[in-house]
């Protein structure tokens, strides 16, 4: 699905279903409140958000599993898969698993580090500690309360905030700002916009931001098209990356691709004298269907202080895995 208009802006839809809105915020109140987590013998990192779909917790994900490995610990990735059939725990292997089974998220991760899949966030910790883990990186399950966090980063987009700062589905928010932040150990603020360090009390705030990796696409005629949580942030991408959009299409955040789909979008690209262009996240997808023809716009998470990030690992996670 795509994120209605109305979620950015507050009006008369958001204020109507505010009522389901604190519905869904009790009922996950109530949720962790019943369930006593699991506690893992090797540290774990929650990545997570506040607001449903993409705020760039993926990157972060995968700068952090450098940073472990880097720190002498053998990171996992952990997934729900989402967009994926299989429920796991599921080890991603991608010689047999296409995006269609395991979901896009966990093939990017893979590329990284050994992912799991796992609707239950606590048999997907026990399978991967079982094979050697020496520390779990959560993508998303900020909310679940079933695996125990050593650490819980909260990803936001600086540009897109809060949007209209109600909770599903009035508005973009899992859960109230207020009750997330408090749950949080420090705030990944991505991007350039209106929010800034004041929005989060005390919690610490490390700043990053994504950067475009060279294409080769500047002064090139290109047709983007992408299947993210917020596609018009990689049209700007490009742009700002001196290419020429000469058309675009946006797709629902983890939508599969189909050879008619495919043939559709290159009979518009050769209609406009353009490349096809998409990013790592949707090559993910398109699997077989990746043809040399079509450029992928790949990006790298910079950190604005990576000093600070690692004295907050070596402080809450790493001391509790023996490496400092």
């Amino acid at each position: 699905m795509r994120a209605p208009e109305f979620w950015r802006h507050d009006g008369l839809p958001a204020r109507l279903l505010t009522p389901l809105g604190l519905a869904y915020h009790g009922a996950g109140v109530l949720r962790r409140a019943l369930t006593t987590p699991w506690r893992a013998p090797v540290p774990v990192i929650c990545v997570g958000n506040l607001v449903a779909g993409g705020a760039g917790k993926t990157p972060v994900v995968l700068s952090l599993l450098k940073l472990l490995a880097d720190r002498g610990l053998k990171p996992m990735a952990l997934t729900r898969g989402y967009g994926g059939k299989v429920v796991g725990p599921l080890r991603v292997d991608p010689a047999r698993h296409d995006a269609a089974k395991v979901g896009d998220e966990a093939l990017l991760l893979n590329v990284a580090a050994p992912t799991w899949v796992a609707r239950d966030r606590v048999d997907g910790a026990r399978e991967a500690v079982e094979e050697g883990a020496g520390a779990l990186v959560m993508d998303d399950g900020f909310q679940n309360p079933g695996l125990q966090k050593d650490l819980s980063l909260l990803v936001i987009d600086a540009a897109y905030g809060f949007g209209n700062g109600r909770v599903m589905p009035a508005g973009p928010l899992r859960e109230t700002v207020a009750g997330g932040l408090a749950r949080a150990d420090a705030v990944v603020l991505l991007g350039d916009g209106p929010l800034d360090r004041a929005a989060f009390g005390s919690l610490p705030v490390l700043r990053a931001r994504l950067k475009p990796l060279d294409s080769g696409l500047t002064g090139q005629r290109v047709f983007a098209f992408a299947g993210i949580g917020r596609p018009e942030k990689f049209f700007d991408t490009l742009r700002n990356l001196g290419a020429e959009i000469a058309g675009s299409e946006a797709f629902p955040d983890h939508k599969p691709y189909s050879p008619d789909t495919l043939a559709r979008l290159r009979r518009a690209a050769d209609a406009a004298k353009a490349r096809l262009v998409t990013t790592d996240k949707d090559a993910m997808r398109l699997g077989p269907l990746l043809s040399p023809d079509i450029a992928i716009q790949y990006v790298e998470l910079v950190w604005e202080s990576e000093t600070e990030l690692l004295a907050l690992l070596d402080r809450l996670v790493l001391s509790r895995g023996g490496v400092a």
